[in-house]
């Protein structure tokens, strides 16, 4: 196949390794996408990735997103994807009704969160959207000056068309990053760094009666946010540091409804700065908080459960301490659920207690729980 560049001197940079994956394959090496003339195709686009962020299009084509996190949208036009580590989007591209070409589809990777390794900042991957196996290829146009369209989570509508929730609580978490002595970085989105306690949270809602109702009984280290049932939580989360992250929500999904710099919320930028939804707010289960900026979620304590709400990008910050967790509705969950035996089995087998407050006592007292980190701005 011959192989057309419109701009002579700004080739992709070559790969020397695979670390870029698509379906399980080097993302250089993936067998074409083959398209039929006139044909209407959706493309759903998983990032699994741990660290970094993709753009995803395809030379010569629009796409149109209907899908995001698995809630449907109402249909948008862009030309490509950008996505942060865990988010996926649904998108219909319809095929050209001309087999003269075969175009390029490409994946750009780039690793905000990883220092001083500048063949990730960023990193190319290309395949072949084939109409004619013998077709001519061409790539993207670089003398095009129009600015390409991205998806962006206050431009999208839920197809359900769901209003703004009216909020009954609003919880403001801040990113924190302290550096140890010997360079390894840990975060906190809540007043500590999370870690895990010696009774799994679950086992400690289900089984502390009416006072699985009480913080305190999960540790300071859980960053435990105990919900009521229904209530509608905004959370407010700022991010004043230089990296990206992406928080993904179990058990949830959440209207997006403003972002904007995360240094004065009530004004002091140029208005462009601030973004709000429209009537129907995107919902989603992981949303970007880019650098410097904070972003607002809504959502309806609707589902007893213990639920982790974390930085997606893992292992530095998930792992490190980037979350909390949700206590919802726990007098509910002690009625409707039940553990099964063999996880308690499981647990007795590994040494972990299956009752109790955090440190597997009875009430408020955490003896033997190692002491939480705190960690100041």
């Amino acid at each position: 196949m011959e192989y057309v560049d419109n701009v002579k001197g700004q080739e992709r940079p070559p790969v020397n390794y695979a670390t870029g994956l698509l379906n399980g394959y080097d993302a250089n090496r993936t067998a074409p996408i083959k398209f039929c003339p006139g044909k209407r195709y959706r493309l759903r686009v998983i990032s699994m990735a741990a660290n970094n962020w993709s753009v995803f299009r395809i030379s010569g084509h629009k796409m149109t997103v209907i899908e995001a996190d698995g809630v449907r949208l109402m249909p948008l036009e862009v030309d490509g994807l950008n996505l942060g580590p865990g988010q996926r989007n649904s998108v219909i591209v319809t095929a050209l009704n001309s087999t003269d070409f075969n175009y390029v589809f490409e994946f750009i990777s780039t690793a905000s969160s990883v220092d001083n390794l500048e063949d990730l900042k960023p990193r190319y991957y290309s395949g072949i959207v084939e109409y004619r196996e013998d077709a001519t290829i061409k790539d993207f146009s670089k003398q095009n000056d129009k600015e390409p369209v991205w998806p962006d989570d206050m431009a999208l509508q839920a197809a359900d068309k769901q209003p703004w929730l009216p909020v009954d609580r609003s919880i403001e978490l801040t990113v924190n990053r302290f550096i140890d002595k010997f360079g390894v970085p840990y975060w906190s989105l809540g007043k500590t760094l999370y870690q895990p306690t010696i009774v799994p949270t679950l086992y400690t809602a289900m089984s502390m009666g009416n006072l699985a109702s009480n913080e305190s009984v999960y540790a300071p280290q859980t960053n435990a946010y105990v919900l009521r049932h229904l209530e509608v939580i905004e959370f407010v989360i700022s991010n004043p540091f230089i990296n990206d992250h992406t928080f993904h929500m179990h058990g949830h999904d959440f209207q997006v409804t403003e972002a904007g710099p995360c240094g004065n919320r009530s004004g002091g930028y140029p208005e462009v700065f601030y973004r709000k939804s429209g009537p129907w707010p995107i919902r989603r289960d992981t949303v970007q908080v880019r650098a410097f900026e904070y972003v607002r979620l809504r959502f309806r304590a609707d589902n007893p459960g213990v639920w982790r709400f974390h930085c997606h990008i893992a292992p530095g910050h998930d792992y490190n301490g980037l979350a909390v967790i949700l206590i919802e509705a726990p007098e509910l969950l002690q009625k409707q659920q039940r553990i099964p035996d063999q996880m308690k089995e499981m647990c007795k087998k590994q040494g972990i207690p299956t009752a109790g407050n955090a440190a597997g006592n009875p009430g408020f007292d955490l003896t033997g729980l190692p002491p939480a980190v705190y960690l100041s701005s």
